[in-house]
């Protein structure tokens, strides 16, 4: 799933619904999170929130790839 969200940054209220929805979504197709999660949250409560400007977005998937390790 690849998902591009543009909103301005005193929207970050958007981020979190996004993380909750998802999150419903992922524990319904897949069982096993629930089980696996029970109550805890599936996402961190933070979140990276920045601009890249006029890189491209092969880049920025490059960037957090080697982040990642």
């Amino acid at each position: 799933m690849n998902w591009r969200v543009s909103f301005p940054p005193r929207m970050s209220e958007v981020v979190n619904i996004l993380k909750g929805y998802s999150s419903r979504h992922l524990r319904m197709e897949f069982p096993w999170l629930k089980q696996l999660y029970q109550k805890d949250p599936l996402w961190a409560r933070s979140f990276y929130w920045g601009t890249c400007g006029h890189v491209s977005a092969q880049t920025v998937k490059r960037y957090i790839e080697e982040c990642q390790g």
